[in-house]
Formats: C-alpha cells, structure tokens, sequence
C-alpha cells in the first residue's frame, strides 16, 4: 500500500501533481470501484486490530469511513492507502495529536500544504536525529563485535585439548 493516492485526474485539470507516495502504486485487494472493505478485512490486511481502527475515527485520525445499510464500516482503496501513512507516521515516532493535525490539515483541503510540509519536515528532522543515534549505537555494537571475535580465540585455543 502506499499513501493517500488521490483519484486520477487528466493532467490538463490539474496544477499541482497527487499527493502520493514515491513507491510504487499500491496493490490493493480490489480494484477501485469494487473495493469495500469489512472492518475484519481491514484488520486481516493491514495487521492493526479493530479497537485501533474504531480509536483511529474516533480521535479523528481516520476521516468519515463509509457504512453499509445496516451500519457496518465499509472501507475503500483510499483508506488502506491513509492507513498505511498513518503506519508510517507511527514508525516516525510522530505524536498522535501530530497525526490527527496533519489528518485536519488534510481535511481543509489544499490550502494547507504549507502546514502539512512543515509538520512532515519537524517529523523528518527527528527522523534524522534518530537515525543518526541508531547509527552511533551501531557502531558501537560493531565495534564490540569486532573486540569479542577476537578476544575469544585466544580463550578457545586454551581450551582445545592437544593431541
């Protein structure tokens, strides 16, 4: 999946490119127009339980998810795509109030991409900051690494029985 791919327009219609992920088109289980989804579909495809998925409309994360006639949650290709911005946001470790204010910005329409590119770039420099940590750590389990594999050689040889 990726994220919040925007419905086709001919590009004589339109100014500004989608709003898409730079990975490629999702697959989704069903073509557009047939896709809808139960809420245990959605928790089958995208790992999240189906508390989450109700907390997520709730708090406002999710945008109105559509109903069937007898109330139950039908969900589209659109909102696997969302769903998966919004797991990759988690993996930023960006605050839930963060998300449901880019999903608001969102909401209101193009007006707001400068709001929306300043909270994804805050996001993206903490992403930097702990990239950069996990890397240090990195290196230094390297370097343990490298310090064990050769102080156990010389333990291991004097324990190797000789003939």
């Amino acid at each position: 999946m990726t994220v919040m791919q925007s419905t086709p327009v001919p590009l004589e219609h339109t100014t500004r490119p989608a709003d898409v992920c730079s990975a490629p088109p999702p697959r989704h289980p069903r073509p557009d127009g047939e896709d809808s989804y139960t809420i245990s579909e959605v928790v089958a495809f995208t790992g999240l339980t189906a508390h989450t998925l109700r907390w997520y409309e709730r708090i406002g994360l999710m945008a109105h998810v559509d109903r069937s006639h007898s109330g139950q949650r039908r969900y589209s290709n659109r909102d696997l795509d969302w769903l998966d911005l919004v797991g990759k946001l988690r993996l930023t470790g960006m605050p839930v109030a963060d998300m449901v204010r880019y999903a608001e910005l969102v909401r209101e329409g193009d007006s707001t991409y400068g709001a929306r590119r300043a909270l994804l770039e805050a996001t993206r420099r903490d992403v930097q900051a702990r990239i950069a940590e996990l890397q240090d750590t990195l290196a230094v389990l390297d370097r343990k690494i490298t310090f064990y594999s050769g102080a156990t050689r010389p333990y291991e040889a004097e324990r190797t029985p000789t003939r």
